[in-house]
C-alpha cells in the first residue's frame, strides 16, 4: 500500500492512510476530536473500501462478499480479508464494521508506525504526530516535486468540496468517511453550497455510499458500547492498606501493584474527612491513559493552585490540547539529547569541578549529594547562571508547595511559615540573575539555552508564554535537579550495593574516558550497553514520579468502571513495574529484562517517564546526562552505601516524589583517578 520513501516513484497512500492524514490535526498533534468508537468504525470502513478498490470484496447496501481471496501482501488488509473469507453466512457491511471495529486501534497504530517509517509523519514524545517536512519537500504524495504540497490529501479534497472539481472514486470514499465523523466543518470553512456539495459527493459512488452508511449506522448504534457503570469501583480496606509492608518501606509502585492485584485495575480509597481517591493501576489502564487520556482527562485542575504560587497560569504541566502541544513543540529543542550532546565539554567540566570537592572518607546524604551534583550541571546548561547558593531554598519551597497543593499531605498554612516566606526570595534572586545574564551582550557567542528559548517565546508569542509565567519556568528548570538528582541517587545506590554491576559499568566508563573525553556519538548501544540497561532497571524499580493526577473532563469508562465528570483520579502508571505478569520476579534487579527475546520494557507497563500527552519532555536529555554521571562516578570513585543495613533493602521517602530516605548515605571509599584541576 505504501512504497519506500527512498523510491524514485511518488509514495502511494491507501485509503486507511489517507483517512488518518485527513483526520490528523497538526495544531494539536492528534486526530480531530472524533469519539473513539466513531474513529474505529471509520478506519474499518477505509480498510473495507481499500479491499473493494483492490477487487478483493464487493458490497452493496445489503451484502458484503469476497470476490477474490488472494492476499494483497499488505499486513493491515490481509487479516481483515481472511476473516471475511472465513465467514460462511452472508453479512452486510455494517456487520463487518461493527465486528472489526474493536481491532481498529491496532490498525491505527500500524498505520501511524508505517507512515513514520516512510517519513510521511514525524512522531513526537507523548504520541503526537505532525506531517514530516520531507513529505512537503518531495513528491511524496504524487505529482511533480514542486507541487507536492498541493497533492496533500486535505488540499486535494478541498478542491472537490470547494472548487467543484469532479472527484475520483477513492476521493469520494474519503469524503464520505470523514463526513461520517462530523469533522469536515472543522477542517474547512463550509458555506451552504459546500455543504450541499458534500451531500452530493457522498451519493456519487455505490461503494462509498454503502460503506459510509454502514459506518454511520454503527456509530449511532449503542449496541456494542459497554453500558455505563458495569461494576462498582472496589473500595480498599483501610486496615489492609495500613498493614501492607510497602506502606512502611515507602515503595508506592509496589503498594499500588498489590492493591491492583487484590481489587482490580480501578480501585478507590476513602480516607476519613477527605474526598475519595480513585486509582488506575496496571498495563491496560496505562494503555488507556496513553491513548484516550487526551479526550477524557485534563491536568489543569489539579495544577492551578500550585502554579499560582509563582504568579503563573497556563504553564506546560497545566496545559492540555493544542496549547500544550504548541508549547511542548517549541521547547522540545531545549530539552533534547542533541542540545546536551553539543555541550558535553561543558558538562564534563561541571561534573569534575563539583566532584573535586569529594574526599575519601566523606559521607553524604544520598539525595543531597546527587541533587547538588546535578544542579552544578543543569543550572549553567539550562539558564547560564550559578545557583548552588539558592537551590536548597528553591527545592525546599517547591517540595513544601507540592506536598500542600498536589499531594495534599500537608495543610496549606505550612507554606506561610517564616522559613517558607524567606525561601520564596530565592525565586526573585533567580529571576534577577537570569535577566542579567541574558542580555544581547552577555549572550553573544554563547550556546543557546532554555532561558534563551523561553525569553524568545515570550517576545514572539506572549499569549503562550507570558512574562508572568517566567518565574515558574526558570524555577522549574532548576527544580529538574531534584528529579534528575533523585534518579541519580537511586542509580548510585544500585551500583554501590551491587559490586558485580559496579565493575561492569566501570569497565564501560574506563573504555570511554581513559583516552580522552568521548563525543556524543560515542554513547551508543554498544559502548554503554550495560550502563543503559542498568539505568532502565533503576528507573523501573525506583521511579521518581510514580503516579500522575488528572481530572475527568468527559465522563468515561475504564476497565468496566464509570468515571464521572469532575472526579480527580490518580494514574499509578508505575504499579505495573511490580506486577509479575509484566515483569517476572519484579523485586529482582535484573538488567537482562531489556534484552531480546524478553524485551519486558516494550509494553505500556514500563512507564518511568509517565503516560499520555504529559510524558516527560526531557527524557532523552535525562537518559544521556544520567548515564554520563554514573559513568564518570564509576571512572573516578568507589562509593559504598552507608549504613550497611540499607544495602539489601532500600527505604524510600515517597512524598511529594520518590527519593531515598534521608537515612541512606553514600561514603567515598576510593578515588581511582585524579580529577583535572
Amino acid at each position: 500500500m505504501v512504497a519506500s520513501a527512498g523510491d524514485s516513484a511518488a509514495l502511494s497512500l491507501g485509503l486507511p492512510e489517507e483517512l488518518i492524514l485527513m483526520l490528523l490535526n497538526e495544531e494539536t498533534g492528534y486526530f480531530h476530536q472524533v469519539p473513539g468508537w466513531a474513529l474505529n468504525c471509520a478506519v474499518i470502513g477505509a480498510v473495507l473500501a481499500e479491499l473493494s478498490l483492490l477487487s478483493r470484496i464487493d458490497t452493496d447496501l445489503e451484502f458484503l462478499f469476497v470476490v477474490d481471496a488472494t492476499p494483497t501482501g499488505d499486513p493491515i488488509l490481509d487479516p481483515v480479508l481472511r476473516q471475511i473469507a472465513a465467514e460462511t453466512e452472508g453479512r452486510n457491511a455494517q456487520y463487518w464494521v461493527e465486528r472489526l471495529a474493536p481491532n481498529a486501534e491496532e490498525i491505527i497504530d500500524s498505520i501511524l508506525d508505517r507512515m513514520v517509517g516512510e517519513k510521511v509523519l514525524v512522531r513526537h514524545d507523548g504520541d503526537y504526530w505532525t506531517l514530516s517536512p520531507t513529505a512537503w519537500r518531495s513528491g511524496i504524495f504524487g505529482g511533480p516535486a514542486d507541487g507536492a504540497a498541493n497533492q496533500f490529501v486535505k488540499t486535494r479534497i478541498s478542491d472537490f468540496i470547494i472548487n467543484n472539481i469532479i472527484p475520483e472514486p477513492r476521493d469520494i470514499i474519503i469524503i464520505c468517511l470523514v463526513n461520517t465523523c462530523d469533522v469536515l466543518r472543522f477542517m474547512y470553512q463550509l458555506d451552504d453550497d459546500a455543504t450541499t456539495r458534500i451531500r452530493f459527493i457522498c451519493n456519487m459512488d455505490l461503494i462509498g455510499r454503502s460503506i459510509a452508511a454502514a459506518v454511520t449506522d454503527s456509530i449511532v448504534s449503542p449496541r456494542l458500547r459497554r453500558s455505563a457503570l458495569v461494576r462498582e469501583i472496589p473500595t480498599v480496606s483501610l486496615r489492609r492498606l495500613l498493614l501492607n509492608p510497602h506502606v512502611r518501606s515507602g515503595n508506592l509502585p509496589a503498594l499500588f501493584a498489590d492493591l491492583a492485584k487484590e481489587y482490580g485495575p480501578v480501585f478507590q480509597l476513602r480516607p476519613p474527612f477527605v474526598k475519595r481517591m480513585i486509582f488506575l493501576a496496571g498495563s491496560e489502564t496505562n494503555r488507556w491513559a496513553h491513548r484516550n487520556g487526551r479526550m477524557y482527562l485534563r491536568a489543569r485542575d489539579y495544577f492551578e493552585d500550585f502554579e499560582k504560587l509563582y504568579g503563573a497560569s497556563g504553564v506546560l504541566p497545566s496545559l492540555d490540547g493544542g496549547d500544550h502541544f504548541r508549547l511542548r513543540k517549541s521547547l522540545q529543542p531545549a530539552y533534547s539529547r542533541e542540545r546536551l550532546s553539543e555541550q558535553l565539554d561543558q558538562l564534563y567540566h561541571y561534573v569534575r569541578a563539583h566532584m573535586a570537592n569529594w574526599t575519601v572518607g566523606d559521607t553524604f546524604t544520598a539525595t543531597d549529594m546527587s541533587r547538588y551534583l546535578v544542579n552544578a550541571q543543569l543550572s549553567p546548561l539550562f539558564i547560564s547562571i550559578e545557583s548552588q547558593d539558592i537551590i536548597g531554598d528553591l527545592m525546599k519551597y517547591k517540595e513544601r508547595a507540592l506536598s500542600t497543593h498536589i499531594a495534599r499531605v500537608m495543610p496549606k498554612f505550612m507554606l506561610n511559615t517564616p522559613g517558607m516566606r524567606r525561601r520564596t526570595k530565592g525565586v526573585d534572586i533567580l529571576m534577577d540573575r537570569v535577566r542579567r545574564n541574558h542580555t544581547p551582550g552577555q549572550r553573544a557567542g554563547r550556546s543557546r539555552d532554555l532561558a534563551d528559548d523561553l525569553l524568545s517565546l515570550n517576545v514572539s508569542d506572549p499569549q503562550l508564554v507570558p512574562e508572568s509565567n517566567l518565574r515558574f519556568a526558570f524555577s522549574a528548570a532548576l527544580i529538574a535537579s531534584v528529579y534528575l538528582g533523585d534518579a541519580l541517587s537511586f542509580a548510585v545506590y544500585a551500583m554501590a550495593s551491587q559490586p558485580d554491576l559496579y565493575a561492569r559499568i566501570r569497565a564501560e566508563a574506563d573504555a570511554l574516558f581513559t583516552n580522552g573525553d568521548p563525543d556524543g556519538e560515542d554513547f551508543n548501544p554498544s559502548t554503554i550497553d550495560v550502563t543503559h540497561r542498568f539505568l532502565m532497571e533503576c528507573l523501573r524499580m525506583h521511579p521518581i514520579v510514580p503516579m500522575s493526577l488528572r481530572n475527568v473532563m468527559n465522563s468515561c469508562e475504564v476497565e468496566g468502571c464509570f468515571l464521572p465528570v469532575g472526579e480527580r483520579i490518580t494514574i499509578a502508571q508505575t504499579a505495573a513495574h511490580y506486577m509479575d505478569d509484566v515483569f517476572p520476579d519484579p523485586f529482582k534487579f535484573d538488567i537482562d529484562r531489556y534484552l531480546p527475546p524478553r524485551n519486558e520494557h516494550l509494553s505500556p507497563g514500563y512507564a518511568p517517564y509517565g503516560v499520555g500527552t504529559h510524558i516527560c519532555l526531557g527524557q532523552r536529555w535525562m537518559e544521556l546526562q544520567l548515564a554520563i554521571n554514573v559513568l564518570m562516578i564509576a571512572h573516578h570513585f568507589t562509593l559504598e552505601v552507608h549504613p550497611a543495613k540499607y544495602r539489601e533493602k532500600m527505604k524510600y521517602s515517597p512524598f511529594p516524589s520518590m527519593k531515598p530516605s534521608k537515612k541512606v548515605k553514600f561514603r567515598i571509599t576510593e578515588q581511582r583517578r585524579r580529577l583535572p584541576v
